[in-house]
């Protein structure tokens, strides 16, 4: 039995109306042609990702004649109170496709089938041998796969190669080099302000990266505990909190607003003004995606005549100091992926997309999949294609990445019920911790886990 509060229904039954409206809108618009099942895909894309997804579906709709995929594109707000209705209203979609941190509890709910009662054994063997291995983490819960990741996103240092170049500095092979930069472009607040840049901050929603870099886990499955007030998370929470210490934590934080508020949110890494070649930042921790917004950069630059900086990426630094045992090419790892609600109608269809999507058995088709919409791939089959290699070649930013893709030490979010609360948590307890450098992380980082804790036991003896 599915466990729906019956809050939940109240608030989301305006969403389910819209969105069967929204579905019969568009079964008006499409003929199902004769002999084929129907699989409904719920998902999330929009503007230009969209194209690529409904290429996708032409394609598979194209490639054979026993199934025909109708993409439905649901708005994120509200896609679980829908999906939730209509599982208990007995018609979901075939398939979804989400990237939030809600597999274990959809898993526990109900609201999600065990891709095994759908695949052959054989296929689920293959998927292990497949897949990297961060792709797998994000797909299974309690070493079950409850999802199939279609794609991963992964972090990692963004920085300006010119503005290093001109101050004779290499970019970061460790954390301490990190810090030695910093600490030359922008040695206190007044340099910073002076400069109009911060060369790097940390951000505290980026406690989950550094914490696995600096040798941490933030969850224990054998034992089922949280470890956020683990030494090793400790000591990232500490290194980043430092930053605060260095330049004051109000400083930071009004600077920090100042990014949210510029027109349209453009990559901070990117000058502003046509004579600048330095943007708000000369390095910083983001995603794969980020490689398309220097492209185009550079590419506007260059149609204007005007000078343009050269940017790099690198893996992020390990420190490598004593009583620290840091892990290279680490970080945290997220990703879309696709699920099959209980009651499915065609469970089958669904699970026969989901291969064509990754390139389980054609890897071609997924590599013109991932090159299309600058998306890393969840195997090194898919990578080793001719049409994926000439996207990297094409651009090369992407390539960190994709190598990045392949490490063991890139972790997601623990898969446990209560992983969005997880992360929240920890993203405030880091907040907190950096908004007040001057006190100890022991306590605040100890009361984050307490909480954590608690929600983990809860959601076991429910």
């Amino acid at each position: 039995m599915i466990r729906i509060r019956n809050g939940l229904l109240l608030i989301g039954f305006a969403c389910l109306i819209s969105g069967v409206l929204f579905g019969l809108f568009s079964k008006q618009h499409v003929t199902l042609p004769t002999g084929r099942q129907e699989v409904v895909f719920w998902h999330f894309w929009g503007g230009r990702d969209r194209s690529v997804v409904d290429h996708v579906v032409q394609q598979f709709n194209d490639s054979q004649n026993q199934f025909f995929v109708r993409a439905v594109a649901m708005p994120g707000n509200n896609l679980q109170a829908k999906l939730f209705l209509a599982v208990t209203g007995g018609d979901p979609p075939d398939l979804v496709n989400q990237d939030d941190p809600i597999l274990a509890d959809w898993a526990q709910r109900g609201v999600i089938q065990p891709i095994e009662t759908i695949a052959k054994s054989e296929e689920i063997a293959k998927l292990d041998r497949w897949m990297f291995q961060p792709a797998q983490r994000l797909s299974k819960v309690n070493n079950r796969y409850y999802a199939i990741c279609n794609g991963l996103d992964i972090r990692a240092l963004y920085y300006n190669k010119t503005l290093l170049e001109q101050e004779g500095l290499q970019p970061p092979r460790t954390l301490q080099d990190l810090d030695q930069i910093a600490a030359k472009l922008t040695p206190d607040a007044a340099t910073a302000r002076a400069m109009g840049l911060y060369a790097y901050l940390p951000d505290s929603r980026r406690l989950w990266a550094w914490g696995y870099v600096f040798g941490g886990q933030f969850y224990d499955a054998t034992k089922g505990l949280a470890q956020v007030d683990s030494g090793p998370i400790q000591q990232a929470t500490r290194w980043m909190a430092d930053y605060g210490l260095r330049y004051g934590p109000d400083n930071l934080a009004a600077f920090r607003q100042a990014d949210q508020s510029l027109p349209g949110k453009p990559f901070p890494l990117l000058p502003i003004q046509p004579e600048s070649m330095v943007g708000r930042y000369g390095l910083i921790m983001d995603g794969q995606w980020r490689t398309r917004d220097i492209v185009e950069f550079t590419s506007k630059r260059r149609e204007r005549g005007l000078p343009c900086p050269e940017f790099g990426v690198c893996p992020l630094p390990s420190p490598t100091v004593p009583m620290v045992q840091g892990r290279s090419q680490a970080g945290w790892v997220n990703g879309n992926f696709f699920v099959v609600p209980a009651g499915a109608n065609c469970p089958e269809g669904a699970w026969e997309f989901m291969q064509f999507w990754i390139g389980l058995n054609q890897p071609k088709w997924a590599a013109q999949t991932c090159a299309a919409g600058g998306w890393i791939p969840v195997s090194q089959q898919v990578v080793e294609t001719e049409t994926f290699q000439r996207f990297l070649i094409q651009n090369p930013l992407f390539a960190t990445f994709v190598e990045l893709a392949n490490s063991p030490n890139q972790f997601p979010t623990p898969v446990v019920p209560g992983a969005a609360m997880f992360k929240r948590t920890v993203e405030a307890a880091a907040y907190e911790a950096m908004s007040h450098p001057e006190e100890s992380v022991t306590p605040i980082l100890k009361q984050a886990n307490q909480r954590i804790q608690l929600r983990l036991e809860r959601a076991r003896s429910q």
